[in-house]
């Protein structure tokens, strides 16, 4: 049986109707089909990029639509074509809080008219029946058009018919009239147009989340007698030596109660002193749980009083969350059900074979009244809150089920967008990549096992590029009180100070664990451990913070550095470049405007001068060939100048190992 053309025609239409011409996927950035929000801070762009295609040969328009969470319309960017069918469109976000963006585009009649009558044009072909065409398309802009702009399309629609059998020249210069153009951009007909099918999200947070320099300390080891352990007011005396050293987070392990049932001893033995005083992350005790402050420490109103002083010195506090409790934590004996117990009816504590934490005790999140325990943790974090706390440094949450963090963070960031989440999690890639995604602001790295130039490369290559550095935010930590790594217990002064370089380099994000980095403590507790000797989990510390060895005056430059050169301040622009010396590394950052470009060369071998030449891209610098540019290194003011790719270097890690070059064109 035939078909009429008419039945062809409805057939096609009603086909359109349920499957639109125009085709929208490969939309990047869109972390797992939408299921994750990708992270931005105020400020930044959204670039956005899919494959647009549709059958034919007519020509498409694409938008890019964008909101904030509490915006009842959509804000429209333009798209336009890269190449082979990749479109690109972009938008800043201007506020915190959860953005979304989707994708349209439609077929789009007037320019399909307009490139096929332009053809026809310049083959002197006759146009006059196409320009009635156009006349009709003008029409129906016209008419979808309001008040003055519809009587402007109306017009040009009548010159078009008048002149239609007329010369060709002069209904050429009627359809190229960047006006008629733009008005008809502006009213562009989008029946049939094909909607994105997911509405993609963005967390925003502030700035310091792409931009922190961290310094972790125990508030009980300021002071000048083990005995006597520190305060939140000794704290406020340690201040000036902190924000001198340039750092804008002061992080403090727990500062809870600790628990006295099964507490470790100096070097976590199993058999503590009445004098010991135990592991913070030994959490609750009969004077408290997560809601309490170790009285040692002193009182609320102490700690508030610390924050206040501190933000005089644009310095914020932060607090570790570790969801875990000591055995005599009042929630062992409110929550039982909250814990595992063993078959010979013990609470089991927490293990890492071969290491045993008998003052531990994990939460349990599989038993029968996880909704209870979940929104006993939320209230912790919102207690902290409401105490003014906005970063929260969190112990070991890949043992944490991943929707938990998800609907914390999402519960707490509804209310408080300005919240900071630090995921301390030295696991598998996949799970440090999946609590990213989850909802955590910044994520501790591999960095501090990252040691030769290759293991370097692959590693910052990985997380600075897409899509990866979409979700992940690395905070860089050269070592912390549990990891003392063989490279700072065997490479003496020089090592501190070549990973501190990479670290605040490499990462807009890092942090250190002092005074134990500064002081070059190097000390383990045994061979083959990271651990250190002495450890301050376990013991009130003293330190010479004043001892003329300390690396402090380096920190302190080189904070300063990363403060002045907004290309430090954040990592995607990272781009590394060859060196004919394994031992040494060099890599660059620039700001988008290309206005400051800092260029780092590293001497990885901690013993040995070592010498090179290193092979800048040019390309990537903005540099001509033949360009003489000169090569400052903020570290010692010395001045190079320097022509083309090839350029020698020469560092001794007896003195400084690493240059710090600001690249001036």
């Amino acid at each position: 049986m035939e078909i009429s053309v008419a039945t062809l025609r409805s057939q096609i239409k009603r086909a359109s109707q349920i499957a639109p011409r125009v085709v929208i996927e490969n939309v990047a950035p869109e972390i797992e089909g939408g299921a994750f929000p990708i992270k931005r801070v105020v400020g930044e762009r959204v670039v956005v990029q899919a494959d647009i295609f549709a059958d034919g040969h007519d020509m498409l328009r694409a938008s890019l639509l964008y909101k904030a969470g509490d915006a009842e319309e959509f804000s429209v960017a333009d798209m336009h074509l890269i190449n082979n069918d990749r479109w690109e469109g972009e938008f800043r976000v201007t506020s915190l809080g959860s953005w979304m963006y989707t994708l349209e585009a439609w077929v789009d009649s007037f320019q399909t008219w307009h490139r096929g009558f332009l053809k026809k044009v310049d083959a002197e072909l006759d146009v006059s029946v196409d320009a009635l065409i156009g006349a009709e398309i003008i029409e129906d802009a016209a008419a979808r058009a309001k008040g003055g702009e519809s009587e402007r399309l109306s017009k040009w629609a009548q010159r078009l018919r008048a002149i239609s059998k007329g010369k060709l020249k002069e209904i050429e210069t009627l359809v190229t009239d960047p006006d008629l153009l733009a008005a008809m951009s502006a009213q562009t007909d989008h029946e049939g147009f094909t909607r994105y099918g997911k509405g993609l999200r963005v967390t925003v947070d502030r700035e310091k989340a792409r931009f922190s320099s961290w310094y972790e300390m125990f508030p009980r080891s300021c002071t000048n007698d083990p005995k006597t352990p520190g305060t939140f007011r000794d704290c406020i005396d340690r201040l000036n030596y902190i924000a001198g050293m340039g750092f804008d987070v002061l992080y403090f392990p727990p500062i809870h109660p600790i628990g006295r049932m099964a507490r470790k001893g100096k070097n976590n033995s199993v058999t503590a002193t009445p004098e010991d005083p135990g592991s913070p992350w030994a959490i609750g005790s009969t004077e408290g749980g997560h809601k309490a402050i170790h009285p040692e420490l002193g009182t609320l109103q102490d700690l508030k009083l610390l924050m206040r002083k501190a933000a005089e010195k644009n310095i914020e506090i932060a607090l570790d969350m570790a969801f875990q409790c000591a055995p005599d934590h009042p929630y062992v004996k409110a929550h039982r059900e909250w814990f595992r117990i063993r078959p010979d009816g013990a609470v089991q504590y927490a293990e890492n074979p071969p290491k045993k934490y008998q003052d531990i005790y994990p939460l349990n999140f599989e038993n029968g009244d996880a909704d209870a325990l979940c929104a006993e943790l939320t209230n912790v974090v919102r207690y902290w809150i409401e105490q003014g706390i906005r970063i929260f440094r969190v112990d070991n949450p890949h043992t944490k089920p991943f929707a938990f963090w998800q609907a914390l963070i999402a519960d707490i960031k509804a209310d408080f967008p300005e919240v900071i989440f630090l995921s301390e999690a030295f696991t598998r890639p996949k799970v440090m990549y999946q609590l990213a995604k989850a909802g955590f602001t910044q994520s501790y790295t591999y960095f501090a096992w990252k040691n030769t130039k290759s293991e370097l490369i692959e590693y910052f290559t990985e997380v600075t590029q897409p899509p990866v550095r979409e979700f992940f935010r690395p905070n860089l930590w050269p070592n912390t009180p549990d990891i003392l790594t063989e490279e700072l217990q065997t490479g003496g002064r020089a090592a501190f100070m070549s990973r501190f370089i990479l670290a605040s380099s490499l990462g807009a994000n890092y942090g250190i664990y002092g005074p134990a980095f500064e002081l070059g403590e190097s000390r383990p507790v045994a061979k083959g451990s990271e651990e250190y000797l002495n450890s301050e989990k376990y013991e009130v510390r003293v330190w010479d913070i004043d001892r003329l060895d300390s690396l402090r005056n380096l920190i302190a430059r080189v904070n300063a550095i990363r403060l002045e050169h907004r290309a430090l301040q954040s990592d995607w622009s990272l781009k590394f470049h060859d060196v004919d010396n394994e031992q040494l590394i060099a890599y660059s950052k620039m700001t988008d405007d290309q206005s400051d470009t800092i260029l780092v060369v590293v001497n990885l071998d901690p013993r040995n001068v070592q010498s090179g030449f290193v092979e800048v891209s040019l390309g990537d610098l903005r540099l001509d060939e033949d360009q003489f540019y000169q090569v400052h290194d903020l570290l010692t003011d010395a001045r190079y100048v320097w022509r083309g790719a090839r350029n020698f270097v020469q560092l001794n890690p007896a003195g400084l190992p690493a240059h710090i070059f600001s690249v001036m064109r």
